[in-house]
């Protein structure tokens, strides 16, 4: 915390982007606004376009004028992109560009998202208490190679006249050596074990992949490396996901595997994610969820993504892990005290909606 009298100014800009993610955000900068002169925090927020609502506005899911506040901004917060509506544009033109753009533009490299089973929340998960009681993890993919960035990718026509969809999954050493090295630092700070998932038993590309973590795990010795195909991640994290520490994959895998930890916890509308460049770079915080266009307006979404977002923003973004703690600390107060959206109620717990939650947090700030 801040023990002198000059407030540490931070430049954030928010996309609030589509669904319900204006509701979401309108929830999490409140949230910001109040931590703020506890720690001694200035925060000015720069709204931007992005998505759905960028498309409709610009005619691109990412215009140049919102990458370019991102980068001149210290942090980013994005809400939600995406809905029916725009489904039907050419691939390159749907809302969800805009979170490709976003990466490859800032060079986030590095996507965290943690799963963490709250106890308030054991019961709101689809799975026994005995398997998921306790599970602690955290999800480190890569985000700018892999078969959504690889080339050639598109759809041909051939000789005969029949279409071939085309997408290439490739990495180099260099991606891949750059992302295990956050895997093996962030294991580090928790309990020292990395899983490195792969499908080497098929893939070339996944068999540099495990050749170059093993190699850079040459200079974390005080962390357990163990590997394992994909297919039976996916298994062993229904199975027994208490044996993941942190959870090294690419960006496909990563993708699949990333849902199937937040459900875990009962509701994907419970989850944060950091994306990250190298160090000094403007890293990228948003809910794992969409933007959940069939309950959108209706003051019904679950803000606490948004809001746990905000705290890794604080924590990963902006060096301020006091403030972050409080956030979170914050959260666990509210579920202490009964308080529930739709998605995560329970037998006997209030039921509350989106605003709602909000101002039990601000209570407890």
């Amino acid at each position: 915390m801040n023990t002198t009298n000059t407030p540490r100014s931070y430049r954030i800009a928010v996309l609030p982007g589509d669904g319900i993610g204006p509701e979401i955000m309108e929830v999490a900068r409140a949230v910001l606004g109040a931590i703020a002169p506890k720690f001694q925090l200035d925060f000015t927020f720069a709204e931007g376009l992005a998505g759905g609502a960028a498309i409709d506005a610009t005619g691109e899911p990412l215009p140049a004028a919102t990458l370019d506040l991102c980068r001149r901004s210290d942090a980013v917060l994005l809400a939600a992109v995406g809905g029916e509506q725009w489904d039907t544009l050419p691939a390159a033109q749907r809302p969800e560009r805009a979170l490709l753009g976003l990466r490859a533009g800032l060079g986030l490299f590095a996507n965290l998202r943690p799963a963490r089973i709250l106890p308030q929340l054991v019961e709101a998960s689809t799975l026994k208490r005995e398997v998921i009681e306790g599970v602690d993890l955290l999800v480190v993919r890569e985000l700018t190679g892999g078969v959504y960035f690889g080339q050639p990718k598109g759809i041909f026509v051939g000789e005969e006249g029949q279409r071939r969809g085309v997408n290439t999954m490739a990495y180099t050493e260099p991606e891949v050596d750059r992302i295990a090295r956050v895997a093996f630092e962030a294991a580090r700070k928790r309990r020292g074990q990395v899983c490195s998932v792969d499908k080497a038993n098929v893939l070339e590309v996944s068999q540099l992949w495990r050749e170059r973590v093993m190699a850079i795990a040459q200079d974390y010795p005080d962390v357990a490396l163990s590997h394992m195909y994909v297919d039976n991640a996916a298994m062993q994290m229904i199975r027994n996901p208490r044996q993941f520490d942190v959870i090294l994959t690419g960006n496909l895998f990563g993708d699949i595997l990333s849902d199937s930890a937040a459900m875990l916890t009962g509701s994907i509308g419970m989850l944060p994610s950091a994306s990250l460049g190298a160090p000094g770079s403007v890293g990228l915080f948003e809910p794992v969820h969409g933007s959940a266009p069939d309950i959108a307006g209706k003051d019904l979404a679950n803000p606490l993504a948004q809001v746990l977002s905000a705290a890794m923003m604080l924590r990963y973004g902006l060096n301020e892990p006091a403030a972050a703690q409080a956030i979170e600390t914050a959260v666990l107060h509210v579920l202490d005290r009964g308080k529930r959206t739709g998605d995560i109620a329970a037998p006997g717990c209030d039921r509350i909606g989106c605003r709602a939650m909000g101002e039990a947090l601000l209570a407890v700030l």
